[in-house]
């Protein structure tokens, strides 16, 4: 049973990794890419809907991200969505397509992605050791339903261990974004 708690935390944890990283690509380095738009919502007939649900979004070169509406009546919101996010994009629409121009970034600019990409790093340290105090409550518990307190113990131990390990991931993940932000 200690080994199931063990297993789910680890997994848990995994999947704090993967959705930083995830966070990760909707911050602009510099380079126009489809997930820089991933976080975007849109208004659509009442729902908020993602952009690549309403939209084909391509890259023609490393500089413009392209998107076409399917639903042309969805332009103009597409639009103000792009705007209102903390992007710091400006769409051009043509009538048929929205461009949007990467304008290559500022070092006052590239400072606030790394402070938003330390706040992402964070928040998912926060999740790892909320899933590690979860799973050392769940040990307790089965301390109190009979295993040994030193068995205990000694998961609580293996807990903390692949915790710092996720933790050590999560710095590893953040140095190399840094370093892809301060890029010239």
């Amino acid at each position: 049973m200690p080994q199931a708690v063990k297993k789910n935390a680890e997994d848990r944890m995994d999947k704090a990794i993967g959705a930083l990283k995830r966070d990760l690509t909707s911050l602009r380095a510099g380079r126009a890419t489809p997930s820089l738009l991933d976080r975007i919502q849109v208004e659509y007939y009442g729902a908020m809907t993602p952009v690549n649900q309403l939209a084909n979004l391509t890259t023609p070169d490393s500089r413009t991200l392209l998107i076409q509406p399917w639903d042309k009546s969805s332009m103009t919101s597409i639009e103000k969505a792009i705007m209102k996010s903390d992007l710091g994009l400006t769409p051009s629409n043509d009538g048929l397509v929205i461009r949007i121009v990467i304008p290559a970034l500022t070092e006052e600019r590239r400072a606030d992605l790394v402070k938003m990409t330390k706040k992402f790093g964070e928040e998912a340290k926060i999740a790892i050791r909320n899933i590690r105090r979860d799973a050392n409550d769940e040990i307790k518990k089965l301390e109190k339903a009979g295993i040994s307190e030193d068995e205990s113990r000694k998961h609580q131990e293996d807990i903390q261990k692949f915790t710092d390990k996720f933790v050590a991931e999560v710095e590893k993940v953040l140095a190399a974004k840094e370093k892809e932000i301060m890029e010239v």
